[in-house]
């Protein structure tokens, strides 16, 4: 396995279709900033065939320390929560 960062994904979209690499590195970026400013409004997103993002209020709760075994109250928080589409599903399991 290997680490690509959006940089990598970046070089690679430009290279591949012959566009610039700073407009390409912008569009992405309003990209990826669009979508986290739709789930920080609460809204559902939904890719065809790549996944949905949605977000998830997660509830306050207490905890345990598992070195200490002391209690830990840890506060409410959002998250996201992402569902594979078909096609994502599909490459990732190697079926055609």
């Amino acid at each position: 396995m290997m680490t690509k960062s959006k940089k990598d994904l970046v070089n690679k979209i430009a290279e591949t279709h012959q566009f610039r690499s700073a407009l390409t590195k912008k569009i992405v970026q309003l990209f990826l900033d669009e979508i986290i400013t739709e789930l920080a409004k609460g809204n559902r997103l939904e890719f065809r065939d790549f996944g949905v993002f949605e977000p998830k209020n997660r509830q306050a709760r207490i905890a345990q320390n598992p070195k200490t075994l002391e209690k830990v109250d840890v506060p409410a928080k959002r998250g996201v929560k992402f569902k594979m589409g078909l096609t994502m599903k599909q490459k990732l399991n190697g079926d055609k």
